[in-house]
């Protein structure tokens, strides 16, 4: 295991020496980091990345395979086109986590900010997951063609709202699972409630424990069955804007 402690080293050269150390190292600690932007950005090997403090933007931006587990918020970006991979996130994480995320799962303990999701796709096997325990921005799913979101909604303040406006607005793709029935009017038009079948009620306590055994949290109260699930109105919801040859 290689530790570096990155108080005060450079994006540029921090990300130089973690190039230099994964083709030897299955196990780095990054401590005092702040603001660092790209850290673990295309990842390929099954190597494991701690980081102790707060990452900068699009952190594991392009990630396929890695492991990457933060101490502390993120900023925004993390899993930027990701395709494969874990990242677990002991904090909150600014707007965008997931945008374009084609692989892999995102674990936040707390809230996540604006857009996140935007734009997730899947294919075949390979089906995306982020996982928000507490509240997410406005946005949310935006354009989301594939994959899953699933918002927990635990520690929220009272009168606090689970997720802003226009959740899933454009998405076409995928699915948005929501602890409790969310206001109408925070859903995007493209977001229609479905009824939840026994694959999403499989998928949603797999994910539930996972949630709970990486975040040490009792998660009895969290019952799938009281999720409500989005999926997309229509699978192409922009035909009309294309012309006709």
């Amino acid at each position: 295991m290689k530790k570096i402690d990155a108080a005060g080293i450079y994006y540029r050269d921090l990300n130089a020496m973690l190039d230099g150390i994964v083709a030897d190292d299955k196990e780095i600690v990054l401590e005092n980091v702040f603001g660092q932007r790209y850290i673990g950005r295309g990842l390929q090997k099954e190597i494991k990345i701690s980081i102790n403090g707060v990452p900068g933007n699009d952190m594991a931006a392009y990630m396929d395979g890695a492991e990457i587990e933060v101490f502390g918020n993120a900023q925004d970006g993390a899993g930027n086109t990701m395709n494969d991979g874990l990242i677990k996130i002991h904090g909150s994480c600014g707007d965008t986590a997931g945008y374009a995320m084609r692989g892999g799962s995102i674990y936040i303990e707390k809230s996540a900010g604006y857009r996140v999701g935007i734009h997730m796709k899947e294919y075949q096997h390979l089906k995306p997951v982020i996982v928000i325990g507490s509240k997410a921005g406005d946005f949310l799913g935006e354009y989301m063609a594939g994959g899953n979101i699933i918002l927990l909604g635990l520690d929220l303040e009272k009168g606090a709202d689970i997720v802003g406006k226009y959740c899933g607005t454009g998405m076409h793709g995928g699915s948005i699972y929501i602890n409790g029935v969310p206001s109408a009017h925070k859903m995007g038009k493209e977001a229609v409630k479905s009824d939840l079948n026994d694959y999403d009620l499989s998928l949603l306590e797999n994910h539930i424990n996972f949630y709970g055994a990486i975040f040490n949290r009792d998660m009895s109260s969290i019952k799938p069955e009281n999720f409500s699930k989005y999926a997309a109105l229509n699978k192409n919801p922009y035909k009309n804007m294309y012309c006709k040859l």
